[in-house]
């Protein structure tokens, strides 16, 4: 009898994430001589922890599908990172009483690199409390900051919308510069890497368009240079629409903002560097400034998200379950670019131990030579990922979600967990 596998979602969720579980869930459906019954458990690695899980069998062909036009993480996901053995030895043995209760031997976890950490301790350390577990890592993350990989499912939905954005607001701005607001700033996420705010570059097609200026965290912040191309672009153009990284830092390394506290990986909250900047304008060029944090509303748009991206979520899904079913373990799915035009990719996989806690950042042949904008380098590796458009269907005008049944399994260990307390 093959045994049974676990999928969960971990980390900041994408426009995406659920057409990776779909890819999961009808690979597996496809193999039921290679894998047994497909759990999910809620909330991540958590709900592990707390045994709860969810039988996908209960899901119907059409709900699974619909989970391709689905934002968020349908099963829930969470921010929960696993030390070492020595620090959280209970945790891992909760895992493994959990693992083996319900007969579970392959491991999917559908994340970043903080998750691909979690992924690597769980199957390392299932293999030395004497449990054999396959962890294979499903890539997902809107920072694009995962190595060894093109890119990340997650990421080129972010990118479009990013783009896309700007690139409306730049008009909107340019129609009302003369009268009213001169400046408009665009808060994007990416903590380190600035993939996130180059993709905004892409909306630039001539010179002089919008986004003017793109702050990278890659870049020192430096608030003479700043003001000074801000002050030009108003000068030549009449207004300087531009896309800033939550992750902006100083020269000495400090986040130009933080939002106060730090998450459960143990990140500073970022969060307000855009008001902090439209201050600093507004107190130096007496002019009009507007500002938007895009925030949970850029990784969550799936009504303008990449057709590419979703086609690479769901196939790295997919690839997922046939490396499981081949027996291997110990790997990420990664995405391999065999030719920009047309744009072509190829799946492979990736040791763990070559991705975990490695973080991909933007190359500087990718960054303008004056740090303010994208290179038409980094514009040949971009655009392909934004390409295509599937909206989902609207009722009424509004996007229509897949509805999960979420159908509890019954718990085995006949015990309790405190994720938190580790007792």
């Amino acid at each position: 009898m093959p045994r049974n596998a676990l999928y969960a979602q971990s980390g900041g969720v994408t426009a995406v994430i659920n057409a990776s579980a779909q890819g999961v869930i009808e690979a597996a459906r496809a193999a039921p001589d290679r894998i047994g019954k497909l759990f999910a458990a809620r909330d991540g690695i958590v709900g592990v922890l707390a045994e709860e899980l969810v039988d996908t069998g209960a899901e119907s062909v059409e709900t699974v599908a619909a989970l391709r036009h689905t934002p968020g993480g349908a099963f829930g996901s969470c921010r929960y990172k696993l030390g070492s053995l020595e620090k959280h030895r209970a945790h891992y043995e909760r895992l493994i009483e959990v693992f083996r209760a319900h007969d579970i031997g392959i491991f999917f976890y559908n994340g970043g690199g903080d998750s691909a950490d979690t992924c690597l301790k769980v199957g390392r350390i299932s293999q030395q409390l004497g449990y054999p577990l396959q962890a294979i890592h499903i890539p997902k993350t809107m920072d694009n900051d995962l190595p060894h990989t093109d890119c990340c499912p997650g990421f080129g939905s972010v990118a479009k919308y990013t783009a896309v954005s700007i690139r409306e607001a730049g008009v909107d701005l340019a129609s009302m510069a003369r009268t009213s607001t001169q400046v408009f700033i665009l808060e994007v996420m990416g903590r380190h890497a600035g993939w996130t705010a180059a993709a905004g570059g892409l909306a630039a097609e001539s010179v002089g368009d919008a986004p003017q200026l793109i702050l990278f965290p890659e870049v020192a912040f430096d608030e003479a240079r700043f003001l000074a191309a801000v002050a030009h672009n108003v000068r030549h153009y009449g207004h300087c629409a531009m896309v800033v990284s939550e992750g902006l830092r100083t020269a000495g390394g400090e986040f130009l903002a933080e939002a106060g506290g730090r998450d459960a990986f143990g990140h500073a909250q970022l969060g307000g560097v855009a008001p902090l900047l439209a201050d600093k304008i507004k107190a130096a060029l007496r002019c009009k400034v507007h500002y938007a944090q895009s925030d949970y509303l850029m990784r969550s748009a799936r009504h303008v998200a990449s057709k590419v991206d979703l086609d690479q979520a769901y196939a790295v899904g997919r690839a997922a379950v046939e490396i499981a079913a081949q027996g291997r373990g110990g790997v990420m799915v990664s995405i391999v670019r065999t030719a920009d035009q047309p744009y072509a990719w190829s799946l492979a996989e990736v040791a763990l131990t070559e991705v975990a806690n490695v973080e991909r950042k933007m190359p500087s042949e990718f960054i303008r030579e004056d740090g303010f904008h994208i290179t038409a380098a980094c514009r040949k590796y971009l655009l392909p990922l934004i390409e295509g458009e599937e909206p989902p269907p609207f009722r009424n005008g509004l996007p229509q979600f897949a509805r999960l049944k979420l159908q509890a399994v019954p718990a085995r260990t006949g015990k309790t967990f405190d994720w938190q307390s580790g007792t």
